[in-house]
């Protein structure tokens, strides 16, 4: 059976250091995934990732929560958006290209691809792509879910707003994403 993480902290606290990497383990996909689709990018991920476990060991004694996945999420949700506030975002679906077309008509393949094209595309690479195009809110809300697994009330806590805005957000966010996404989906035989 797997120790919780309420009994890793209290062992953690009491000097048990192996205490705190099996914490990093268990959460580091988690954790990392989040880092990575909400920086859009995997190099300052690294950087997030540990500034994210130097405020936790910094913080833990705080630490009163019953989801520790939550709070972890919590507080790189914090450090993704201090990082964010220093440099303006890049694009978004919503911006116009010169012609007024927006990017999301721009990304969204007009006929499907040919098999063997389709077979070299790397879904998750146009997954991701898709997703960092989203407004930050919407994209927060569908990676706090998506790659998190965080519970809609968790994700409207973490934000500071009401469910209904975070289930908005969300429905904004896969109704953004579908078009982009929709030729992949059809080539899988699921659409």
């Amino acid at each position: 059976m797997e120790t919780p993480d309420c009994e890793l902290i209290a062992q953690y606290r009491q000097g048990d250091v192996v205490a705190l990497d099996r914490l990093i383990d268990r959460h580091q996909r988690m954790l990392f995934g989040y880092i990575v689709n909400m920086t859009g990018h995997q190099d300052g991920a690294d950087d997030v990732f540990q500034e994210v476990w130097l405020k936790v060991i910094r913080k833990l004694d705080g630490y009163r929560d019953q989801n520790f996945g939550g709070w972890l999420v919590r507080i790189a949700r914090n450090v993704v958006i201090d990082r964010v506030r220093r440099r303006k975002p890049e694009l978004s679906l919503d911006q116009e290209d010169a012609d007024g077309r927006g990017l999301a008509r721009t990304l969204a393949a007009e006929t499907a691809p040919p098999p063997d094209e389709l077979a070299d595309r790397d879904l998750g690479a146009r997954i991701a792509q898709a997703v960092a195009l989203l407004p930050e809110e919407q994209r927060e809300v569908f990676v706090m879910r998506v790659k998190a697994d965080l519970a809609f009330k968790e994700i409207a806590r973490l934000q500071g707003v009401s469910i209904n805005t975070a289930l908005a957000r969300m429905q904004y966010a896969l109704t953004k994403l579908r078009p982009l996404l929709q030729q992949d989906y059809k080539a899988l035989g699921t659409g």
